[in-house]
């Protein structure tokens, strides 16, 4: 069976917020390294989930998948999902799938923990 490429940190930034590191190759492989990271996450009492884009190496439509599975688990939970660091390549994939619309986009950490707490 072939193995994630995929490798995630869970770092906790505010009482209700968590970041997850994302590293390498995001495909359908990736399912449980995501989940467990998610898990954990919120285990902690994150409410919201900022993903950190800044080392992904590639996503495909599978990987675009997982995000959809992750931000359903989120809004049944009454929780929040921003992103940062995406490429400008991937940034445009979710303009076009209009992924944009439901996890908020940021440039920077910053910018998204800002966001985390306004």
């Amino acid at each position: 069976m072939p193995q994630p490429q995929l490798a995630t940190n869970v770092r906790k930034v505010s009482d209700d917020a968590c970041v997850l590191d994302i590293e390498g190759e995001m495909t359908a492989f990736a399912e449980k390294v995501l989940t467990d990271a998610y898990n954990l996450a919120t285990d902690d009492g994150a409410r919201v989930i900022i993903l950190n884009f800044e080392n992904l190496q590639y996503m495909n439509s599978s990987g675009i998948g997982l995000l959809v599975t992750l931000l359903v688990r989120i809004n049944r939970a009454k929780q929040r999902l921003l992103t940062y660091g995406l490429s400008d390549h991937y940034k445009h994939i979710f303009e076009l799938t209009r992924l944009n619309d439901a996890i908020g986009i940021f440039d920077t950490e910053d910018q998204a923990l800002n966001a985390a707490h306004a």
